[in-house]
């Protein structure tokens, strides 16, 4: 049997080898599938980097948006009736599309309470990430316990530990107000300096920045806002660095771009700080770190 099966495949196949076979574009076309999955599979690539960014534009809007309506109604009360620039950013934050409940949650913030009308707890998590990069988070949360579990376990999943580093920041009263045109530096700095400001810059947007102890913030950013007929974009008590570091790895990066993308994901943080800045590392990784933190 064994001889047989030898010789039948010696004369069979011989000749198979031998002829020149002609298919045609469209059926060799079928033949591979390769070509096609790589085609499928960076189309979808594509798509799925695209919708990240959205995704990520989107959350940085709504976080923005977030931060205005608490602090407005911190500043000037809850009730958009009685509080214009609360109504102006509740009209634009409904026109993007954010949800009346987050709206409701924000403005609430600016209240000291929750949405259920529950008072809320103050928390700061501090974490050391790769490449020595130390970030100071702030929390409010009607469940302070629950929410440090959270919180701990995102760390920990991105590669961080969570350890003292607040040491490595200064807290200051930092308020930005709306630059105006016909207005002049010199006078500016001099009537925020009288009203208790400690330092008084301009930014590349030629919006006035006033630094103060932390607790005249608020009492400096109405009182300049008010003298001077200016909008406030912003006012809050911030974590300066007292050095940054310069971020060269692009592992690390990744890293921490993780962290705070999914930091900013949780309801219950409210600004995000960080002793960096940028290196050797791509714009777009960049990017995606410093759109998530109250620079």
């Amino acid at each position: 049997m064994s001889t047989y099966i030898s010789y039948f495949s010696r004369r069979s196949l011989a000749p198979r080898l031998a002829t020149s076979t002609t298919v045609c574009a469209i059926c060799r076309r079928s033949f591979s599938s390769s070509s096609l999955l790589r085609s499928g599979h960076n189309r979808w690539s594509k798509i799925r980097h695209k919708k990240t960014a959205a995704d990520a534009k989107k959350n940085a809007q709504n976080t923005n948006f977030s931060k205005n309506l608490t602090l407005y109604s911190k500043l000037f009360g809850p009730d958009p009736r009685l509080n214009s620039q609360l109504a102006t950013v509740i009209a634009a934050a409904k026109k993007a599309g954010m949800p009346k409940a987050n709206i409701d949650i924000a403005i609430a913030r600016g209240q000291g309470k929750s949405s259920s009308g529950a008072g809320l707890e103050s928390l700061t998590v501090e974490v050391m990430m790769p490449s020595s990069v130390a970030v100071v988070v702030e929390v409010e949360t009607e469940k302070k316990l629950r929410a440090l579990q959270d919180l701990r376990g995102i760390v920990r999943k991105c590669g961080g530990t969570v350890t003292p580093v607040a040491f490595m920041f200064t807290r200051l009263g930092r308020t930005i107000l709306k630059g105006k045109d016909d207005a002049e530096f010199d006078d500016i700095m001099m009537q925020a300096l009288e009203a208790g400001a400690e330092d008084v810059e301009q930014d590349e947007n030629g919006d006035i920045v006033l630094l103060t102890q932390p607790n005249a913030t608020h009492q400096v950013a109405q009182s300049i806002s008010e003298a001077l007929s200016a909008e406030i974009l912003e006012s809050d008590i911030i974590w300066s660095p007292a050095d940054r570091v310069k971020l060269d790895d692009a592992t690390s990066a990744l890293s921490i771009s993780s962290l705070l993308t999914a930091l900013r994901n949780e309801s219950d943080v409210q600004a995000i700080y960080a002793n960096v800045e940028r290196g050797a590392v791509s714009e777009e990784v960049w990017e995606a770190i410093e759109d998530n933190l109250d620079m």
